[in-house]
């Protein structure tokens, strides 16, 4: 290319086209002249650029490519009932050893409560009741559609949304459904009932529902 521009033009071309052929050198040196005044330089871009124009000058972090982690994936139902998580063995279905959680949830109940008095307000007292944790409670079945299950008296040591996990005195284990079933629970004097119809709730939940009182309920 550069070859082809300073390569002197011929005579003829020259004559038609009204101009005055160069050796090379001189066309090298016109070229050269040509393309600098044409062509601005990148200094002055640059100058032209910065001129009268505030230039920020900061340091900017590189940014860390994000790793993505892996949420712990957590059981489902079906696992959960391969490996029998919610299984009590037979080795641990003793009233004894739930007897210290019985204590722990007393202690609990007082604390909830500012401490069961004579005086305190029995509504206040049941809408506690009815948000707190049961596990540690001893429940009594006092009425049931079903009779066998009446009379029924043990340390509440599994809750689930349908039915209560009771150890009695005889270290049985009692799977009681909460519906068509009333519970009470005593602590220091205080007698509470529970209709599991309107119970039928993780304890979860309960903490967050708002229970209406009710004249009547039925089973």
């Amino acid at each position: 290319m550069e070859a082809d521009v300073n390569t002197k033009l011929p005579s003829e071309h020259a004559d038609i086209l009204g101009v005055q052929s160069h050796g090379t050198k001189q066309a090298a040196l016109f070229t050269s002249s040509f393309l600098k005044r044409s062509l601005p330089s990148s200094r002055e871009r640059l100058d032209e650029r910065l001129l009268r124009k505030a230039v920020v000058l900061e340091y900017s972090k590189p940014k860390k490519a994000k790793v993505k982690r892996k949420k712990a994936k957590g059981l489902n139902a079906r696992e959960r009932r391969e490996l029998k998580v919610f299984q009590i063995k037979p080795e641990h279905q003793k009233y004894s050893l739930f007897l210290p959680l019985h204590e722990l949830w007393k202690q609990y109940i007082r604390d909830l409560c500012n401490g069961l008095k004579p005086e305190s307000n029995p509504q206040s007292i049941q809408q506690k009741f009815l948000k707190a944790d049961l596990h540690g409670a001893v429940l009594t079945v006092v009425r049931s559609k079903c009779p066998t299950y009446v009379g029924i008296t043990g340390i509440l040591i599994q809750e689930m949304k349908h039915v209560f996990k009771i150890i009695t005195k005889e270290d049985k284990l009692k799977v009681i459904p909460k519906r068509n079933s009333v519970f009470s629970v005593e602590i220091d004097g205080f007698v509470s009932h529970i209709y599991g119809s309107k119970f039928e709730l993780r304890s979860s939940e309960r903490s967050a529902k708002k229970f209406k009182a009710r004249g009547t309920i039925d089973l």
